[in-house]
């Protein structure tokens, strides 16, 4: 198995401003690493920013996301969105055609090779993709 490296962590408000923020920081911080083919990449980022901030309480008034970034090699970014919790667990939900939510967990599924979530002994969740960032 390939290490893991650290590459940087942001932390953001738990606003929907902050779903910006943090793809161009993730962009910036791997294109400075040498990974290209980032568009996968910055849709998890959306994807996991914007439930933080929908569905944690990490989006309620003065609350705070944690995006860290690692590679995996030198061709898998590794991001893990960190909130302060909520009552609910991140999980792939029934769609129907006509539903305008709850795609994100389906999106990043489908464009990563592994997620997941994690709870931490603070109350808090981290919520995570392993994004392929080489090839088209």
């Amino acid at each position: 198995m390939v290490d893991e490296g650290f590459l940087a962590e942001v932390v953001l408000p738990g606003i929907p401003r902050s779903v910006s923020v943090a793809r161009h920081c993730v962009s910036r911080v791997l294109i400075d690493a040498g990974h290209r083919n980032l568009d996968h990449v910055i849709l998890a980022v959306s994807e996991l920013v914007s439930n933080a901030v929908r569905h944690t309480v990490s989006g309620l008034a003065g609350g705070l996301i944690t995006v860290d970034v690692r590679e995996i090699g030198d061709a898998v970014a590794r991001i893990s969105v960190i909130d302060q919790g909520a009552k609910t667990v991140p999980q792939l939900c029934e769609l129907k055609e006509t539903d305008c939510t709850g795609r994100g967990l389906h999106i990043v599924q489908e464009i990563s090779s592994r997620w997941g979530a994690e709870d931490d002994a603070l109350g808090g969740r981290a919520v995570w993709a392993e994004v392929l960032t080489t090839g088209t």
